[in-house]
């Protein structure tokens, strides 16, 4: 079986033409909604922005392993195992939540 533990292995199944042509599926399949904003009322879709600075689409929706690629490689391409989500709700899942980071404390103090 497939391990998925290094970055580097990760990166190539991420980079195969079998995950993008999933992943694409798995969009399609979605409506290109997010499912997660979908259960909790909320809509978030692909506007398909262009982004300036990376120099492509921006990524507004991904398709995430409900259960995780490391631990379930088993899992890696099942259609069941999969659902498309926003960036948003994808960093929240994995606990990279970045608009709740901590205020910085100096902030508003004065500078000499």
């Amino acid at each position: 079986m497939t391990e998925y533990k290094t970055q580097e292995q990760k990166s190539k199944f991420y980079n195969s033409g079998e995950w993008k042509k999933l992943r694409a599926e798995i969009k399609k399949r979605d409506n290109y909604e997010c499912q997660e904003c979908k259960r909790q009322g909320r809509l978030s879709i692909d506007t398909n922005e262009y982004s300036e600075s990376a120099g492509r689409k921006k990524i507004q929706l991904v398709v995430h392993h409900i259960k995780e690629l490391e631990h379930h490689p088993d899992l890696a391409l099942d259609e069941d195992n999969l659902e498309t989500v926003c960036v948003d709700c994808h960093n929240k899942e994995h606990g990279r939540d970045f608009r709740n980071k901590k205020p910085n404390k100096w902030q508003h103090d004065e500078r000499w």
